[in-house]
């Protein structure tokens, strides 16, 4: 979601039109508006000269950039080996049930985003989750219900 305070056109002008700042103005608008919209990377690329094409391949290519709205908070659930015989698929279900929203999508209200990974390099603390860049371990139902309670407040 959008912050009221930030402009696309002073996130565009505050870099010199050059091809060498395309990533530093992809990850400023990602981090401003937690996606980059078609006519988002249109004006990247009017304004460094870079081919649409390019601007695609790069934004595509990293991890960090989203072409689609994410929500407001990124809920990320391991289903690496420990996580996976510790319960985390349970864990995915509960969350897919609560949020309305399966892995890889975005609830309606763009308040949630719901993704399952590969490993997230931390299984001593099997089941995983990463909920807004911050690690929760352990996970269970119960812990579950107060990382959500949590989300609801803010």
């Amino acid at each position: 979601m959008k912050p009221a305070n930030i402009d696309l056109d002073e996130i565009i002008e505050h870099y010199p039109g050059r091809p060498d700042y395309l990533i530093f103005l992809l990850q400023d608008i990602q981090a401003a508006f937690n996606y980059i919209s078609p006519e988002a990377l249109q004006l990247v690329c009017d304004h460094t000269g870079v081919p649409l094409s390019q601007a695609y391949a790069v934004s595509t290519f990293y991890q960090s950039f989203s072409l689609e709205p994410k929500g407001e908070h990124e809920i990320k659930v391991c289903l690496g080996t420990a996580c996976h015989l510790k319960g985390a698929p349970r864990l995915v279900e509960e969350l897919e049930r609560r949020l309305g929203v399966s892995p890889g999508g975005t609830t309606d209200d763009l308040k949630y985003s719901l993704e399952t990974v590969n490993c997230l390099g931390a299984c001593a603390l099997a089941p995983v989750m990463v909920v807004d860049e911050k690690y929760q371990p352990s996970v269970t139902t119960k812990k579950l219900d107060k990382v959500l309670g949590e989300l609801q407040q803010d």
